[in-house]
């Protein structure tokens, strides 16, 4: 979908010298993700007078919709630790990982990433922010050169009021006192003496933020408050909400401003160091999704992602890369009104498989999401997966898709869900051929009894043991199917977003597709072609890179004259 025409916005204006704009600033920073915040930080920081703006009524991104990691490697949180990392080792693995996929993962920009982390953190923790390691996640791929364990860093849960009325018109309705660090543990809640443990943890911490009358955030709506609590409160950056971006202003070839919509009036803003396109990308236009992906999409991120910004910067002669991808995964489909649920330790957990619909497995359910949802679009692009599990899925771990009955019912009216007592019956029930499915859960409950998948190697790697079950042997991530009543979930390939945007250079200025910069208009964030290319190296590797994008944009500004 697409809020409006995008035949009225004009793109690009040319500017005569001496026209006054209605507003001034040194930045504006379209978009209030994580990439949108880390550049008006680092602007403010350098003394710049800032402006933020954003198209809806609500400010935070996908950023305060997610689980709020930061992939960082070699950060100052693990040398405090005292844990091993340095900066040839993350380059090591990042050519190990994402490779050579064009131009937006170029060795300058890989060096300039691992080489903004510390300046993220020191800068961020200079204005209040406090960040705590996710010291058990893995890199997505840590037995590749390089890999680790623990480069991930979240902020730590925050009280919402701090931020006064701006809690109100945050882009999440869950402020939970959640870590990223405390769902893999959660999820067993039931099943395993840690997962008790820290399903309690969270209970008290919840329990205590209410008798202290706080409201707690956790994870992206951390992130996102830390974030508005320094730049909003503390910098005194002005945001504006419900002002669209509709074109950019240009001088003598220099992006010097742009022209947004406030209070229903059209007003210009001039930014005489740079404007910052942080808007996010175009999952949720189902246009551009057919073009460029070939799907509608099941998207999880910012319903305001309609990738305005990426047309505008277009027009202006910015090059696009990467329009073909995105940051994939699973999700269970949802029935009408209603989200899909974009799913990660769920499927790696025993006793559940995926499969395609003549019942057969196709892929490594543990594995980095992103390898399962291509791996979803390789084997059959259009057709139907179903999770399928035994009772003791249901009975021992917390599913995130399946937790109010209201919505399993309206799932199973949808045809989304089924449950039978043994697997024939569900067979039929997914339009499936009973023996097909029997066989293919006969071997499967084989490879569960030895150990080893000897299909696709579930359990092989310590990313896919994070989210297992350590009370299961002797493969954490394999428990045979045989109890019922057994349940099939319908999958969907779905997202956090996409990847595809403006090409950048290591200090995040848009480029045209000579290589040239354009002048005064930068892009981060999925606004602009992802450094990680066409995979996810670690925990956070979306708004890792948008952070530290966004910081390195602020300070080439900072370097130009006024």
């Amino acid at each position: 979908m697409m809020s409006e025409s995008w035949e009225s916005i004009e793109s690009v204006e040319p500017r005569e010298a001496d026209t006054p704009f209605d507003y001034a600033y040194d930045v504006v920073v379209v978009g209030t993700g994580g990439a949108g915040f880390a550049t008006a930080m680092g602007a403010a920081d350098e003394g710049m007078s800032v402006l933020m703006v954003e198209s809806t009524d609500k400010w935070g991104g996908s950023t305060a919709m997610s689980g709020g990691g930061l992939w960082l490697p070699d950060n100052p949180l693990m040398k405090r630790d005292g844990v091993g990392d340095s900066r040839d080792e993350a380059l090591a693995y990042l050519e190990a990982t994402v490779g050579d996929a064009g131009r937006a993962t170029s060795r300058e920009r890989k060096e300039a990433f691992v080489d903004g982390v510390a300046d993220l953190v020191t800068t961020a923790e200079k204005y209040g922010m406090v960040f705590t390691r996710a010291a058990d996640y893995p890199d997505y791929y840590p037995e590749l050169p390089g890999g680790k364990i623990g480069r991930a860093i979240e902020a730590k849960p925050i009280d919402a009021k701090t931020i006064g009325p701006w809690r109100r018109s945050i882009r999440t309705s869950a402020l939970m006192p959640v870590k990223t660090d405390d769902v893999w543990l959660m999820q067993r809640s039931w099943s395993t003496p840690a997962g008790f443990v820290r399903g309690a943890e969270v209970a008290l911490r919840m329990l205590g933020s209410v008798v202290r009358g706080q409201r707690l955030a956790g994870i992206g709506a951390a992130l996102t408050t830390s974030f508005l609590k320094a730049v909003v409160g503390k910098l005194g950056v002005p945001l504006w909400l419900n002002a669209p971006l509709r074109s950019l202003i240009v001088e003598d070839g220099r992006v010097v401003g742009v022209r947004v919509m406030r209070s229903g009036r059209s007003v210009t803003v001039g930014a005489s160091r740079g404007v910052m396109l942080a808007a996010g990308g175009f999952d949720h236009n189902t246009e551009w999704r057919q073009k460029y992906h070939g799907i509608e999409g099941a998207p999880s991120g910012n319903p305001g992602n309609l990738g305005q910004a990426i047309a505008i910067a277009q027009s202006a002669g910015a090059a696009v890369e990467l329009m073909d991808d995105a940051w994939w995964g699973a999700s269970v489909a949802a029935p009408p009104g209603h989200d899909p649920s974009f799913i990660v330790g769920e499927r790696a957990l025993p006793y559940s498989i995926l499969v395609d619909a003549c019942g057969e497995r196709f892929a490594n359910e543990s594995e980095s999401y992103v390898d399962l949802g291509h791996h979803m679009l390789e084997h059959d692009r259009d057709g139907a997966f179903w999770l399928v599990a035994d009772a003791r899925h249901a009975r021992r771990y917390l599913r995130t898709f399946a937790m109010d009955p209201r919505l399993t019912k309206a799932m199973a009216q949808a045809g989304i869900m089924a449950k039978a007592a043994t697997l024939e019956e569900l067979a039929t029930k997914l339009d499936i051929e009973p023996a097909r499915l029997r066989a293919t859960v006969d071997r499967f409950n084989g490879f569960a009894r030895s150990g080893v998948d000897g299909d696709f190697g579930r359990g092989n790697s310590a990313y896919d043991r994070y989210y297992g079950d350590p009370t299961v042997h002797p493969n954490p991530c394999l428990g045979p199917l045989e109890k019922g009543p057994f349940t099939a979930f319908r999958v969907v390939v779905g997202d956090l977003g996409t990847k595809g945007g403006i090409l950048t250079d290591a200090d995040a200025r848009a480029l045209r597709e000579d290589a040239t910069a354009i002048e005064g208009l930068y892009a981060a964030g999925n606004s602009s072609a992802s450094v990680m290319g066409r995979t996810y190296p670690g925990p956070g590797s979306t708004i890792g890179p948008a952070t530290v994008f966004g910081l390195r944009a602020a300070r080439h500004m900072g370097q130009m004259n006024g």
